[in-house]
């Protein structure tokens, strides 16, 4: 009767005791497979980055590679064209030759001989009224005479708009029928020869020595360059100071 009793008290408190989690370890091994598999995911993901960003970089810098190459093959092919002259050599700080475009570098050229010469003729014109000035009358109609006329910026008031008008035709006609052609595709050669005589009936054959028209074109653009700042420079100084 005792060992039945006891039978049946150990019986009944096992109903109270919790039972024991069998799926422990299982489950424990699934989550460590689990975090082993985000972190391969998380290496693989880093290692991809990695890449596509050590790819970025590789083609960039060839690209930059290739862009230098290109420039300096541009500044090699321009360097015996006329103006290269020492200090500075082949001087192009804003870069607009490393196309290596012989077209555009051509028409560039055109336009800097242009302005340069346009900037020759106003600087002296800026300085010559100082000293002497055309007899007579601008505008008789208007009773004004070529010494009534200030020098500088002050001379736009004083011209008529026809004048003006005259001016700007006058340039435009030479622009368009007559240095409308260069020759030999040479910029800035309009068959006009030294000083633009033929342009006036004065007919001469040039400069026939290579190395004497070479130097007289390197003057003539190094002349340019220098009256296209002074003469920016006399616009200021009038402008601000209300003479040149």
């Amino acid at each position: 009767a005792t060992s039945a009793a006891i039978a049946g008290m150990a019986a009944v408190s096992t109903a109270f005791v919790c039972p024991v989690a069998r799926t422990s370890h299982t489950e424990g091994a699934t989550a460590l497979r689990g975090a082993s598999s985000a972190s391969s995911s998380a290496a693989s993901a880093l290692s991809s980055s990695t890449g596509v960003a050590i790819l970025a970089t590789s083609a960039a810098l060839a690209f930059r590679r290739n862009q230098a190459r290109a420039s300096a093959s541009a500044l090699r092919a321009f360097e015996q064209e006329a103006g290269v002259q020492a200090p500075l050599g082949f001087w192009d700080p804003l870069g607009l030759s490393t196309s290596g475009n012989v077209s555009d570098y051509k028409r560039r050229r055109e336009v800097e001989l242009k302005h340069g010469r346009v900037a020759m003729f106003a600087t002296i014109g800026y300085i010559l009224p100082e000293y002497w000035r055309f007899p007579g009358y601008l505008s008789k109609f208007l009773d004004i005479k070529f010494a009534d006329v200030p020098n500088g910026l002050s001379a736009f008031t004083k011209v008529p708009s026809l004048g003006w008008l005259q001016i700007v035709g006058f340039a435009g006609i030479v622009e368009l029928n007559i240095y409308n052609e260069q020759v030999n595709d040479e910029p800035g050669n309009y068959g006009a020869c030294f000083l633009g005589l033929r342009s006036i009936g004065f007919m001469n054959s040039g400069i026939a020595d290579p190395e004497v028209r070479r130097k007289k074109l390197n003057a003539e653009l190094a002349n340019g360059r220098l009256a296209m700042f002074a003469i920016i420079g006399m616009f200021f100084q009038d402008g601000l100071t209300g003479s040149a």
